[in-house]
């Protein structure tokens, strides 16, 4: 009969009370004295005597085309256990069914695990103060939407990687202008600049390097003109992943998964997606963070306490431009196209480039604020700015360039059509 091994300790205190072993056969809820005499000759308990098995109790369906497919993880160790079983399928009809798939999953698993090779984490010791990580992860999936209308974006996320304290502002896209928004207003939050500013490789804050230059980089890239003039004028040190290194940002990667579930969880406590304005999103979104940060306080006040004080003097996040208006008046900013107002055709006007809109100044006066476009070659044509040379003009519409731009709606087109 077999016994657990509270069983045949309970048998061992009898016997040592002078019990015999029928009796503590019995005291141990076992019918036969021979299983008492058993263990006491042993003298082991079952657990301990239990081998583990080395054999199969099937056979294994894939031992035949096993070769095959082991020298194709070999060449290619990436493909997934799923695209090699619908091979199998395919090249031997009728041989294999769909519910063996999670068998052969197993197969491959224990292949990986043996022959596999894999790199590990290397976990770091962060030092209070040192490092500030800056990573753009987009939120468009959270379905976020503004007045009705789906609101594609991203996060400008940055994390203290001592505390994990966390802080960014939106934007859309990873911009030389977005990240100096987003850096800013985590500083200002903060009160405190940290030793080192860290970022992947993105193209706002790094560029590809000359010949001359790339001798003594060690496969780095450079920095622009103007992440060199920000973080100089914070006080920060530079620093840069490793190219194809994503891992060496783990801290804010981390963090932007935490968040991302943190804003859903948010947002289905909230019962709607969508918001009056981008503000408002804003500030929802902040709320969410120092709800997360609450805990973090004690580090990072540690933090802080190394941290040299922020600059009193912000810095200016637009960038500016001169642009001669054309004779169909219109403006080429970023590669992307834009109407002005028609009086100001010939001149030469400067343009404030912002995160979200342009800005249009003659001389010193404001006189248009414009959408700005993410991407190239992109239009945007206001009828306004058009409608009293249409007026003139009239059959110069039909064939006009920039026609389906003008439309001011979906309705004007459609009555167009």
């Amino acid at each position: 009969m077999t016994a657990t091994d509270a069983q045949v300790r309970m048998i061992m205190r009898e016997r040592e009370k002078g019990r015999t072993q029928e009796q503590a056969a019995v005291t141990a809820n076992l019918s036969s004295r021979k299983t008492a005499a058993k263990y006491e000759r042993l003298g082991q308990l079952p657990s301990e005597l239990k081998q583990p098995r080395t054999y199969r109790t099937r056979t294994d369906p894939f031992v035949g085309d096993w070769p095959e497919v082991e020298e194709m993880l070999v060449g290619a160790p990436e493909l997934e256990a799923k695209t090699l079983f619908g091979w199998l399928c395919e090249e031997h009809p009728g041989k294999y069914q769909e519910g063996q798939l999670r068998t052969f999953q197993r197969r491959v698993a224990d292949w990986r695990a043996l022959h596999g090779d894999q790199v590990a984490v290397l976990e770091q010791v962060h030092y209070p103060g040192e490092v500030l990580q800056t990573d753009g992860v987009w939120l468009t999936e959270l379905g976020v939407t503004i007045q009705g209308e789906p609101f594609k974006h991203m996060l400008i996320h940055s994390v203290l990687t001592y505390s994990n304290w966390e802080w960014g502002r939106i934007a859309q896209s990873e911009s030389l202008a977005a990240i100096k928004s987003g850096v800013q207003s985590t500083l200002r939050k903060l009160g405190y600049v940290p030793q080192i500013h860290q970022t992947d490789n993105s193209s706002a804050a790094t560029r590809i390097l000359s010949a001359e230059e790339q001798e003594d980089a060690e496969g780095r890239r450079g920095y622009t003109v103007g992440y060199l003039e920000f973080v100089d004028h914070y006080g920060m040190e530079p620093r840069t992943t490793h190219l194809r290194s994503p891992h060496e940002n783990g801290d804010v990667e981390s963090s932007n998964g935490g968040l991302k579930r943190a804003l859903e969880q948010h947002l289905l406590l909230r019962g709607s997606r969508d918001f009056e304005s981008i503000e408002a999103y804003e500030t929802f979104l902040q709320q969410v963070m120092g709800k997360r940060n609450r805990g973090r306080q004690e580090r990072l006040e540690e933090e802080m306490e190394v941290m040299k004080p922020l600059p009193t003097a912000s810095l200016t996040i637009c960038r500016e431009e001169k642009v001669k208006v054309s004779r169909s008046s219109l403006i080429r900013v970023l590669r992307n196209t834009y109407s002005v107002p028609t009086g100001l055709i010939g001149h030469t006007i400067k343009v404030r480039i912002h995160e979200w809109h342009l800005e249009v100044y003659y001389g010193t006066k404001l006189v248009e604020t414009l959408p700005r476009l993410v991407g190239r070659r992109k239009r945007h044509i206001n009828y306004r700015h058009l409608i009293d040379t249409l007026l003139r003009k009239p059959g110069g519409f039909r064939n006009y360039r920039y026609r389906d731009e003008l439309f001011p709606s979906l309705v004007f087109r459609q009555a167009w059509e």
